[in-house]
């Protein structure tokens, strides 16, 4: 059983969701090459170039685009969402978050961006991910601490 199993309600972790998460909370998910593109050069194909981060956003070597899971948690309580985000890092019970409160705190050009990557429309993967943050979060913070980067890179190449 993988870290995040019982993280997300019902227990399932979409492919569409990985890559959301990934994109938020590990740059290098969003920015290294796919394995389509890897394979389609190993056969000679040529591989579709892959979309630039948007201008504007704080993505950072392997941060993701808002600078990591701190980015994440920081831009929340920018957004007077600190109470639920300190719920999710607590070992208390997580708060929800409402799928518009979470767009406004991420912001439409990373939100853009993610659905673009996903495939999903943007008001399914706030849906998705307002429901999937909270267990997520709190599977990476189980002391209380947010982890370095590199732990969290870690959690998710498992």
């Amino acid at each position: 059983m993988g870290l995040f199993d019982n993280a997300v309600p019902g227990g399932n972790i979409t492919k569409p969701l990985m890559i959301a998460l990934g994109a938020l909370l590990v740059g290098k998910m969003l920015s290294g090459r796919s394995a389509e593109q890897t394979s389609a050069e190993e056969t000679g194909e040529p591989a579709q170039p892959q979309t630039p981060a948007p201008t504007g956003t704080t993505a950072s070597g392997d941060g993701g685009l808002l600078g990591g899971l701190g980015g994440l948690l920081d831009k929340l309580k920018t957004a007077g969402q600190g109470n639920v985000a300190d719920s999710w890092v607590g070992t208390g019970q997580n708060q929800p978050i409402n799928a518009n409160d979470l767009g406004k705190a991420i912001g439409p050009q990373v939100i853009r961006e993610i659905a673009q990557r996903t495939g999903l429309d943007e008001q399914e993967l706030l849906k998705q991910l307002s429901t999937a943050l909270p267990g997520i979060v709190d599977k990476l913070t189980p002391n209380g601490q947010v982890p370095q980067q590199h732990q969290v890179a870690s959690a998710f190449n498992n």
